[in-house]
C-alpha cells in the first residue's frame, strides 16, 4: 500500500506549491509538489463542486491504491443553477469558442414551452448549441428554463462522447417536450470564421 499523508492545511509551508488561482497546485493525478502529500476537491480551486471533489477522490483512490492512474478531465464538466428558471451549462461558451476555434456555429432558439402555454403562464425556454464548424463536434449547450439541470446532465453524455450536430439531428424528438429542441434545431443563428493570421 502506498505511503500517504492527509494535507489539511497550512499549504504553504513544507513546500507545498500554490498554483496561480490560489489553490494547492496538483498534476493530472492530483500529486502535490510534495512527495507523499495529494489534494482534491475545492483545496486545488480546480472546479468546486461536490460531484467533481467526489470523482476526483474516487480517481485519486484508483491512482494510489489501485495500481490504475485516472486522470479526471475538467474540461466539460455539466453545471446547472437551481433558480427560476433554471441555468444549464456544459463546455464552451461562444466568446471562449470564437477564441479558441477557427469555424463556429451556433444554434439558438428561445420559446414558450407547451406545457406552459397550456398552464398558461407566459414563462420561456432557451436553447444554445455551439459547434465546432470545422468538426461539426457539439462543443457546448447552454440552457435556460424549466428542468434545464436534468437536460444538461444527459446533453454532457453526448458532449463526452464527442457527439456532432449529425448525431443530434438524427435522433427523433420526443414530443411536446422542451428537450426536443436539441434535436430539433436546423437553422445556424449565426457562423463566426477566425481570420487567419498573416
Amino acid at each position: 500500500m502506498a505511503d500517504v499523508d492527509l494535507f489539511v492545511i497550512g499549504a504553504g509551508s513544507g513546500g507545498v506549491r500554490i498554483a496561480k488561482n490560489g489553490g494547492i497546485a496538483v498534476d493530472e493525478f492530483s500529486y502535490s509538489s510534495v512527495p507523499g502529500i495529494y489534494a482534491v476537491g475545492d483545496v486545488t480551486n480546480r472546479v468546486n463542486l461536490t460531484p467533481v471533489a467526489i470523482r476526483e477522490g474516487h480517481a485519486f483512490a484508483d491512482t494510489v491504491f489501485g495500481g490504475k492512474p485516472t486522470a479526471v478531465d475538467h474540461g466539460n464538466v455539466p453545471t446547472a443553477v437551481f433558480s427560476e428558471p433554471e441555468v444549464g451549462a456544459i463546455g464552451m461558451t461562444e466568446a471562449v469558442a470564437r477564441e479558441r476555434l477557427a469555424r463556429v456555429d451556433i444554434y439558438k432558439t428561445s420559446f414558450r414551452p407547451m406545457k406552459m402555454s397550456l398552464a398558461g403562464r407566459d414563462t420561456r425556454a432557451f436553447f444554445k448549441l455551439v459547434v465546432d464548424g470545422e468538426t461539426d463536434r457539439v462543443v457546448g449547450c447552454h440552457i435556460v428554463g424549466a428542468d434545464a439541470a436534468e437536460m444538461i446532465q444527459l446533453v454532457g453524455v453526448a458532449i463526452k462522447m464527442k457527439a456532432t450536430k449529425s448525431d443530434f439531428d438524427a435522433v427523433m424528438a420526443v414530443h411536446p417536450t422542451a428537450a426536443e429542441e436539441l434535436v430539433t434545431l436546423r437553422e445556424k443563428a449565426v457562423s463566426y470564421q477566425r481570420e487567419a493570421a498573416e
